[in-house]
């Protein structure tokens, strides 16, 4: 009895975080004059959910589009597509494979930040083709962690998934009804074959999660994080919480006048004249 009390609870907070986001998305778009939405689709669970959410929210007003390189699988392809196809969302697959071609890189953190990039200008050159707000697709972890591409896959107008958890994401999606194929897959950015998130890390996001969620929400100290968790885990989620903290700002501005962008001209990007 207790766990299906416990499954019932977690159904109905899901849903009303489900029916909080899609109002979210719905409203900071259409605020702005702006009626579409548009985000890129990996074929990875973050951008799923944000994709299910979006068609949710926009209808016909929302579009994915696919931006696979020489060095995706076809499987996110393919998933990408199928989750496309489930939920009815109109989508376009545009190759940045050209693009890499022409400039080529031999590092591969070098590619797949240029990636990265390479993919949001395309989103954003398609936003301003199609009138739409590009919207966002990290999770809690990729921010506080800074595992992610500043002006790549970190940027967006809008993040309706960046305060939930990499671990909240899949139960999330499994609410929502995300391909099995999506669900299943190890967490990967597909930046080159055989990528993975959790490898790269060197820790897995279940392992990541506890430690940043006592720390940012419970507002733990190192000293009360180190009483449990192991402490190189604790010290590798703090130092890089700290250490890409820059990702999570906009640029730093010299204050030199009375009101400095980002310092003290702080007005809500909804204010009316």
């Amino acid at each position: 009895m207790k766990s299906e009390k416990r499954g019932k609870l977690r159904m109905e907070k899901w849903k009303l975080i489900e029916e909080f986001l899609i109002r979210f998305i719905k409203e900071e778009i259409t605020k702005t004059g702006i009626k579409k939405g548009i985000c890129g689709l990996s074929g990875g669970i973050d951008s799923a959910v944000v994709a299910v959410l979006a068609k949710k929210a926009l209808g016909d007003n929302f579009k994915a589009f696919l931006l696979p390189s020489q060095f995706s699988s076809t499987s996110s392809i393919e998933d990408a597509k199928a989750l496309c196809q489930k939920f009815d969302i109109d989508y376009e697959i545009i190759s940045i494979a050209p693009l890499l071609e022409s400039y080529k890189i031999d590092d591969k953190v070098r590619l797949g930040n240029f990636s990265a990039r390479m993919r949001m200008a395309i989103l954003y050159d398609k936003s301003a083709e199609l009138g739409a707000i590009v919207i966002g697709t990290s999770n809690k972890s990729e921010l506080m962690l800074g595992y992610g591409t500043l002006f790549g896959d970190l940027a967006s107008a809008l993040n309706p998934i960046g305060d939930l958890y990499k671990t909240e994401i899949f139960e999330f999606a499994k609410f929502l009804g995300v391909n099995d194929s999506i669900i299943n897959k190890p967490p990967s950015a597909d930046l080159w074959e055989g990528q993975s998130d959790e490898k790269e890390l060197g820790y897995s996001y279940a392992e990541i999660d506890p430690v940043l969620e006592d720390f940012v929400d419970n507002r733990a100290t190192k000293e009360e994080l180190l009483k449990k968790y192991d402490k190189a885990l604790v010290e590798f989620v703090l130092k890089k919480v700290y250490q890409n903290q820059f990702k999570r700002k906009l640029p730093i501005i010299a204050k030199i006048k009375p009101r400095t962008i980002g310092h003290d001209f702080l007005y809500e990007r909804d204010i009316r004249l």
